[in-house]
């Protein structure tokens, strides 16, 4: 079977969005962090009325959800309380553009993707995928960087060569309900893309989180899991901190990720996100996206679809 392809044009890519009309410290505790906001900012700007970027200017504040269970993209950093990493920066700039502060909750993963967020937060940076699904219940930005899906065994491991044989019928760990869980159940759709399946009746075994699966990996060869799916920037990390796991074959997909908004929100999103659609659109092409990759990847620019 041939390696798993993602690919889209940039007309689809442009469907995912609506139609567009300093670094600041970063507080675990959901207090505001100042930002600078100078002339030009959105929110120096903007005359919408009644909706939820309105709302947002008024208060000062944006309050963006995160999950800091996926270093380098986000952490908390235990020594100064704060989050750090490749979507705390992005959101970070994000406000920053808009002229306001932000704020942080950090909720768990399947709230976050449900929708229906009931005003606790105004925006999701938390390298989510625009699923069909998703698509239902939250509007996106265009991707503002896109990441391979890569296969992780154990370091003892020599039997996984051929991705597309070695791995049917063994137990597999990925994030339950996230991409790659879709992935290996043959069901993961994003409208434009298409997808190979190269990996055949997979026992998947489902966990909260990524690092949670490969900790499981790592107690040993097949012990628990045969192998987890996750993302590169994800399995790398977890390899450069000293674990016994490693990264074997090609990408099986590359997937695009995205601000998120509610479309449920009781005041309007629209506005908010066409806001944040323009920043990222922005940040592409004066290379702050891309500088912020090479930062948190070790020089690699994520921000550019493969």
């Amino acid at each position: 079977m041939r390696r798993a392809l993602l690919v889209a044009s940039a007309a689809v890519l442009s469907s995912l969005m609506l139609v567009s009309c300093g670094d600041a410290k970063t507080d675990s505790s959901g207090s505001s962090s100042k930002t600078e906001a100078g002339t030009g900012t959105v929110c120096s700007t903007t005359d919408a009325a009644d909706d939820l970027l309105a709302e947002i200017c008024d208060k000062g504040v944006l309050t963006v959800s995160t999950d800091p269970a996926y270093p380098p993209q986000s952490k908390l950093n235990a020594k100064t309380g704060e989050y750090e990493g490749f979507d705390i920066d992005v959101a970070t700039e994000i406000a920053k553009r808009l002229g306001v502060d932000i704020a942080w909750e950090a909720p768990s993963w399947d709230v976050i993707t449900a929708g229906s967020w009931n005003g606790r937060w105004d925006m999701s940076v938390g390298s989510m995928t625009p699923t069909n699904d998703r698509q239902k219940v939250l509007y996106f930005t265009d991707p503002y960087y896109y990441t391979p899906a890569v296969v992780v065994v154990h370091q003892d491991n020599t039997s996984v060569q051929d991705l597309s044989t070695d791995l049917d019928g063994k137990t597999i760990g990925v994030c339950s309900g996230c991409t790659y869980d879709q992935y290996l159940q043959k069901t993961l759709a994003i409208k434009g893309f298409t997808f190979d399946f190269i990996i055949d009746d997979a026992v998947i075994k489902g966990y909260d989180t990524d690092t949670t699966a490969l900790q499981d990996l790592a107690l040993g060869d097949g012990n628990r899991l045969d192998a987890v799916i996750t993302s590169s920037t994800t399995a790398q990390g977890y390899v450069d901190a000293g674990n016994p796991v490693k990264i074997v074959g090609d990408p099986v997909f590359y997937e695009p990720l995205s601000a998120a908004f509610d479309k449920s929100s009781e005041k309007d999103s629209t506005s908010l996100a066409e806001a944040a659609n323009k920043i990222v659109a922005d940040m592409h092409a004066d290379g702050t996206l891309s500088n912020m990759s090479k930062k948190w990847y070790d020089g690699l620019d994520l921000t550019v679809q493969n």
